[in-house]
């Protein structure tokens, strides 16, 4: 993998700035978004009262502790321009959530948004690697979707060739990027995977695919999912964060020559992570949610909004400001399995220990009576598929089903298909969890 650590006079002076300089900048912000968003917003106006909080009740950044939270129920009832900041003819586009567990969440941007959002995609993709004149080969899904047209932009910003491939179509793309030799594709990381299935059935090895950087983003996934990636399209496996109703990606980005964690843009978003139970604020290093309140965004504020992920804040180091750890899982996207905490990305790691198994899986959950129960779908590697035997598979079976009750403490049952025997997500986020329990009344 060939590193595209920064040089000297690329980086923006915030990025180098002192924690004094940045912590005023926040400070500033944050009082003008308190006040934006409650001279604006019936709903924070009113949240606002019913808390007896005011915005200029904000003397320090730790009294933002004051303010009361927003979930993602509040965005909901509001729908559709409920909790617009500006004149709906000021929006210049609008974006929205999938709406899977109920109506979409609909997001604004004024031109200064979309010109903060484009910027900090460039800021992100640099970041990463990304270079002026750099191809990227774009497999984010465009439309309402924030992905496609979000890395789109910033490509753009930072003076890229943009290939707007979107999802899908995966003989397409590998078509193209053999023909187009881009350093960069920016894509979900499950798709990812599919991608470098289609470049091993055409006998394409990893040092012969021009990519340099994957910048991967929109679900969850760890660090034995990066090694996979890695391995499989010699590409340095960078991870970007965001979300729909904070403004897309680009909230959070690694850098290239750390690989520790996406820094947080702060002088755009101040984070903080609290107890998901007590709401209480953690101090930086613990676990829980992390909750964000914009500091620049005019048709849309965010006011210590609940992102549901679980993470916890780290202490800078390629940049001035401070990183989130790997998100661990949603705290709506936990299963409860016979009295166990769990998540998806701990099944996961499990799997990607054994070098056989592929980055393919999904969670099959049932019940017997008032008992759980828990299957782990599982697929093998390419190349050992046509020699997978009963007894090589089951004994990836019982190693998996050891490594995930000593580590993660749930009782399995492991299937281990032949490659291929997973279905492929094409366009969006992989489904890794299948629940066939019967509905609580």
């Amino acid at each position: 993998m060939t590193a595209r650590h920064p040089q000297a006079g690329e980086l923006e002076s915030i990025e180098t700035a002192s924690r004094d300089e940045i912590t005023a900048l926040q400070l500033e912000r944050l009082k003008w978004s308190l006040r934006h968003a409650y001279d604006n917003v019936p709903f924070h106006k009113k949240s606002f009262d019913e808390k007896g909080v005011h915005p200029d009740d904000l003397k320090t950044l730790a009294d933002l502790a004051k303010f009361p939270f927003m979930t993602k129920i509040a965005l909901r009832d509001n729908y559709p321009f409920g909790l617009f900041a500006v004149p709906r003819e000021q929006v210049l586009r609008l974006h929205a959530s999938s709406g899977t567990t109920g109506k979409s969440i609909v997001v604004g941007y004024t031109v200064q948004d979309l010109d903060n959002w484009a910027n900090l995609m460039a800021r992100s993709i640099r970041a990463a690697g990304g270079r002026k004149g750099d191809m990227v080969h774009n497999a984010y899904g465009y439309g309402m979707f924030t992905g496609g047209l979000g890395a789109h932009a910033g490509a753009e910003r930072l003076g890229c060739t943009v290939v707007p491939m979107s999802g899908g179509q995966t003989e397409k793309q590998v078509a193209q990027i053999l023909d187009f030799q881009p350093q960069i594709i920016m894509v979900t990381p499950s798709y990812s995977l599919v991608i470098a299935e289609e470049f091993e059935r055409l006998g394409v090895k990893p040092e012969d695919i021009s990519l340099k950087v994957g910048i991967f983003g929109a679900e969850p996934w760890g660090e034995g999912m990066r090694a996979e990636i890695e391995r499989k399209l010699g590409v340095d496996a960078i991870d970007i964060y965001g979300l729909t109703e904070v403004m897309g990606p680009g909230v959070a980005c690694e850098c290239i020559e750390s690989k520790d964690g996406p820094v947080i843009w702060e002088d755009h978003f101040y984070p903080e992570v609290i107890n998901p139970e007590t709401g209480e604020v953690v101090a930086d290093g613990d676990d829980g949610e992390l909750v964000f309140t914009s500091l620049t965004k005019q048709a849309f504020p965010v006011i210590r909004y609940r992102t549901r992920d679980l993470t916890r804040l780290l202490p800078p180091t390629s940049r001035a400001f401070r990183r989130m750890g790997k998100i661990t899982g949603r705290s709506d996207d936990m299963l409860i399995v016979r009295g166990v905490n769990v998540f998806p990305t701990q099944i996961e790691e499990q799997i990607l220990r054994d070098k056989r198994l592929s980055g393919n899986y999904q969670l099959v959950l049932t019940r017997d009576g008032h008992m759980d129960n828990l299957e782990v779908r599982c697929e093998i590697q390419r190349e050992l598929s046509a020699g997978l035997s009963a007894g090589v598979s089951s004994e990836i079976a019982k190693e998996l089903q050891h490594h995930i009750k000593t580590i993660v403490g749930v009782s399995t049952h492991v299937t281990v298909l032949h490659f291929e025997g997973i279905p492929r997500t094409l366009v969006g986020k992989a489904k890794r969890v299948i629940d066939e329990r019967p509905k609580q009344n």
